[in-house]
């Protein structure tokens, strides 16, 4: 089969940015509070006049400007998304008219937290069917806007942003500015367990019947169970990783680094402890984004690049987990 590359990345954060601190002034809580139980320190909010898809709409031009491919030229826009702007239109066609991807297929998917990793699956299957198609897959998230600003268990957790990768198949091409090397698709995994579906959610859909003048219910915003979720990621992230290495011949020994779903650090700690995988290895950057949702992976891409923990020849391996319970995880190869 052709390989599958990504030709350019494109990253994507808020400029307002909101600190443990800050939020001292809007619940009962502390910077040491937070750190010592989630390892985040600061997270960053859309503007009161900016959407998912303007996000995603900024990420998108950076990536295809890092690729070196027009906006005409792509085939199929996928949006990985829980937080879009309308439930209908899908936040993928409003981006697609942004960027002037005119004809292009373009839709949302929603693995949750786990929606970039599912894109790249579904990206993956398109591109081995269609050899001259090009996806364009953005991961953005508007968190902040569905979050109960009176619930610090939950509040403390969610930033906004968005990045977006181009994926072909055929040459790897050689990226710009983002990407050391345009990496391909070695392998992806993806699975879910829609019995835990109650662990993880955000309401606002059509389960619940609402009539003018209805009070917003608390079910609304995002609602958690936090012991479920730590143990359900920490068994899911393992379990996907060891099965991808396994199928594709490789140990932990061969991966360069690790980019797991940047949801809570003690959920990091304890599926690197599960691997046997040193922390050198690891990558995080939640302290700076909080838990991003299904931008969490390819922002994570686009700082190992600008930082150099990704150089050509590195093998990365990608894994999340998220809402429905959805888990999936990646090979790429520099």
């Amino acid at each position: 089969m052709t390989a599958i590359h990504i030709q350019g990345l494109g990253t994507y954060v808020p400029t307002k940015r909101i600190t443990n601190v800050d939020l001292m002034s809007l619940v009962d809580t502390n910077d040491e509070w937070i750190v010592s139980r989630t390892g985040i320190k600061a997270r960053h909010m859309l503007a009161d006049d900016e959407n998912g898809s303007d996000a995603g709409t900024e990420a998108a031009l950076k990536a295809l400007e890092d690729a070196g491919i027009a906006a005409e030229d792509i085939t199929h826009v996928l949006t990985a998304t829980c937080t879009p702007d309308y439930l209908c239109p899908s936040t993928a066609c409003i981006i697609s008219g942004k960027i002037g991807s005119h004809g292009a297929m373009a839709f949302d998917l929603n693995a949750a937290c786990t929606g970039f990793v599912y894109g790249l699956d579904v990206a993956n299957s398109i591109l081995a069917g269609k050899p001259g198609a090009k996806v364009l897959l953005v991961g953005s998230e508007a968190f902040t806007r569905r979050l109960n600003w009176e619930d610090r268990t939950t509040c403390i957790l969610f930033g906004d942003g968005a990045a977006a990768v181009v994926l072909t198949n055929g040459d790897a091409g050689t990226p710009k500015r983002c990407l050391p090397s345009a990496p391909r698709l070695r392998d992806v995994r993806c699975g879910a367990d829609g019995r835990q579906y109650p662990l993880l959610t955000v309401g606002g859909g059509t389960n619940r019947n609402y009539k003018p003048g209805d009070p917003v219910q608390d079910d609304f915003y995002l609602q958690m169970q936090g012991r479920e979720v730590f143990k359900q990621a920490v068994r899911s992230l393992s379990a996907v990783c060891s099965e991808l290495l396994e199928d594709n011949g490789l140990t932990l020994e061969d991966i360069d680094l690790f980019i797991p779903h940047q949801a809570n650090l003690r959920i990091i700690e304890a599926v690197g402890d599960r691997l046997k995988l040193g922390s050198e290895k690891i990558f995080v950057n939640l302290d700076e984004y909080g838990n991003t949702s299904a931008a969490s992976i390819p922002l994570g891409i686009g700082d190992a690049c600008a930082q150099g923990r990704i150089r050509p020849g590195s093998r990365v391996l990608l894994s999340a987990f998220g809402g429905g319970f959805t888990w999936g995880a990646a090979l790429l190869e520099f």
